[in-house]
């Protein structure tokens, strides 16, 4: 093959053009060399993947920090637990579409399943625009909403499995380095507003898939704790309103997305030279820290949120903390003229003997967390691509964001119930040790997770 002598892997399925081209030309189509005018017409194709990628984070950031918010406000029956439920209702659709898109994708022309699914985000998203409107029921409405946003979400699995077999294998890590670098703008900008098929000898090694399939849900489990955590933590440990949670954590998530920007480019280059695996390895050797960091460590205690005690108590302090600087002693004071309640909530029986976590510890950590999300998120996915090789990728892809839905309905329902009735100190610890996990099954399938072409002796392997 050209493309084999070439070192390149052949390029999948990369639109109804090419699949009817394959039709008419046969076996000898498999040696003609690609056109410049065939070259443009794949890359415009990619570039319109791009932006549905671009649009979905958007559209994903817009609403993620205010959800906690909107539901105390339209339904006050709705409890920190009903939260974790209402976020992880978009990954139970995602999870469900998934596969049915990826499936339908590898039959049909793939524009049908992409327009499909955005019909459906945008009939949801309506939907939750208007939850407030009934006069009861309100938080069921919005989780109906939320799920089905999440079943139009699903067209992520079409997006990447186009991308996948629209580009060469050296095309591949920049090509999803791009689209990873696409959502993580839209994680910016939304709080601040082929050649023809050929049969492969071989078979894919199912025990890197499933490793992979693994990994990557580790990745977004830890990254779906962290932002379903984000905003009922800052506001138990520093006593901050509704309004600055969602606008000082929109900056943050805004910054973050900045962050990732700037790793995406730079994981491109260094991919060249340590590999795809190495990199894997040390963005979750950083999320690791990042976690860890988050764990409580001083003494001293969070803001009590007192609306439902009669009495004057106040909590335990030790005799080195009974002297005081004048300006900590505003912060030990009842709250007087709040119009809401702020403060760790009494309810939580972990906020009278956790210590807080200090506003610097709570911003390095989520420096060490974007950088390493993005650097396991786009690695995760291209080593995934080029160990499946030059197959139709729907099928594959598809379960490979299921998992990774999986892991966005069990973090945050993980962290809303751990979080709620045990505090951060068992929640973060409990994610330190799935973190832990995740790096010993790496260990144990590095050898493994090499491309499909270099496993059978078509490429050799140059850091990969």
């Amino acid at each position: 093959m050209a493309a084999a002598a070439e070192g390149q892997e052949p390029l999948l399925r990369a639109g109804e053009e090419e699949e009817e081209e394959e039709e008419d030309e046969g076996q000898e189509s498999r040696d003609v060399v690609e056109t410049q005018e065939h070259y443009k017409s794949r890359w415009r194709s990619i570039w319109i993947m791009y932006l549905t990628m671009f649009l979905s984070s958007v559209g994903f950031s817009i609403v993620i920090m205010s959800v906690w918010p909107y539901l105390q406000k339209i339904d006050p029956t709705a409890d920190g637990s009903f939260l974790g439920w209402i976020i992880a209702s978009y990954s139970i659709g995602q999870m469900i579409a998934s596969p049915l898109f990826g499936v339908w994708s590898n039959y049909r022309p793939r524009r049908e399943p992409l327009v499909v699914s955005t019909a459906i985000s945008v009939a949801a998203n309506c939907l939750y625009a208007y939850v407030h409107v009934p006069p009861s029921h309100n938080k069921y409405y919005m989780l109906t909403a939320r799920a089905l946003v999440g079943f139009g979400a699903g067209n992520v699995a079409v997006v990447r499995s186009y991308i996948a077999g629209a580009t060469s294998l050296t095309e591949r890590t920049s090509a999803m380095a791009n689209t990873s670098a696409c959502q993580a703008i839209g994680f910016i900008l939304g709080p601040g507003s082929g050649v023809p098929d050929q049969d492969a000898e071989g078979s894919v090694d199912h025990i890197a898939v499933v490793a992979m399939n693994f990994l990557f849900f580790v990745i977004l489990f830890v990254f779906a704790v962290f932002e379903t955590i984000a905003t009922p933590l800052t506001m138990d440990m520093y006593s901050w309103t509704r309004e600055k949670a969602v606008f000082y954590n929109g900056i943050i998530l805004s910054v973050i997305g900045v962050e990732s920007v700037t790793v995406f480019m730079v994981v491109k280059m260094l991919s060249k030279r340590t590999g795809e695996r190495a990199i894997l390895h040390g963005g979750l050797l950083i999320i690791l820290i990042g976690f860890f960091i988050l764990l409580p460590w001083g003494k001293k205690l969070p803001n009590i949120q007192w609306q439902e005690i009669k009495n004057n108590s106040i909590p335990r302090t030790i005799s080195s903390e009974m002297v005081i600087p004048f300006w900590s002693l505003q912060a030990m004071q009842l709250p007087s003229n709040h119009s809401e309640p702020v403060g760790c909530p009494v309810t939580q029986s972990w906020c009278l003997n956790t210590p807080m976590i200090y506003l610097a510890q709570y911003i390095s950590s989520d420096i060490l967390i974007g950088l390493g999300y993005p650097v396991c998120n786009v690695m995760s996915y291209t080593l995934y691509s080029k160990l499946l090789g030059p197959k139709p990728q729907g099928v594959y892809m598809g379960w490979l964001t299921a998992s990774g839905s999986g892991a966005r309905i069990l973090g945050p329902v993980f962290v809303s119930q751990i979080y709620t009735h045990l505090g951060p100190r068992w929640a973060f610890s409990l994610i330190c040790g799935v973190v832990i996990i995740s790096l010993l099954v790496l260990e144990i399938v590095y050898k493994r997770l090499i491309a499909f072409s270099v496993r059978y002796g078509r490429m050799q392997e140059e850091n990969c």
